[in-house]
């Protein structure tokens, strides 16, 4: 459902970047009732409004690998990842890459692919992107600890489907399908992710 959303009445992040029409909003993410423990969350472009779901821990300045928080800051976005054998003719600003059953991610800190995208089979502990559920049939790869990589400040942190009961995430924000799909459909090439609390 979507519905019209306020505009911030804080300032602290930066909110408006110039883009199409010269002003583009930030996607607002934000726990649904103002508690950073909270599992549920708003995500807010423009008018736009989304009900979205965060890690299981709530969200946190200080992200570390395993917590199951979402990470607070405002993250570029870098890729979307599909099914090409679930997904067909997907629209969005960003480089568009179709997945493939070898994907995986590296989560294991020592790692020198740690947060990076991996071939399966790979000696590291990581995360499988050709999932058995629906959650990464369509991902957003966002700016989390990538330039320059931390060890252990967090890994795989995405914009993905939600589960069907809206549980919560290991970190991620994860829509409802048709949400995601029109929030894809919505997205500016320079449009940036904000989480905050």
């Amino acid at each position: 459902m979507l519905a019209k959303a306020r505009r911030p009445a804080r300032i602290g992040l930066v909110w408006w970047a110039l883009g199409k029409n010269n002003i583009v909003t930030d996607l607002v993410i934000e726990p649904a009732d103002g508690d950073p423990r909270a599992r549920e969350g708003l995500a807010r472009l423009g008018d736009l409004q989304w009900r979205c779901t965060l890690g299981h821990s709530g969200i946190t300045t200080d992200k570390v690998e395993g917590d199951g928080c979402t990470p607070i800051g405002r993250f570029p976005i870098r890729r979307l990842f599909y099914r090409p054998d679930r997904v067909r003719e997907i629209a969005c600003a960003f480089p568009i890459q179709p997945m493939s059953p070898s994907d995986g991610w590296c989560d294991e800190p020592g790692d020198p692919a740690y947060n990076r995208l991996v071939t399966r089979p790979y000696p590291a502990r990581h995360e499988t992107m050709w999932r058995d559920d629906a959650l990464y049939d369509l991902v957003l790869v966002i700016g989390h600890n990538d330039d320059p990589v931390v060890s252990g400040k967090g890994s795989a942190v995405f914009l993905h489907l939600a589960r069907p009961d809206f549980g919560p995430t290991e970190g991620c924000v994860a829509f409802a399908r048709a949400d995601f799909i029109r929030l894809l459909g919505a997205l500016d090439k320079t449009t940036q992710v904000a989480v905050q609390a």
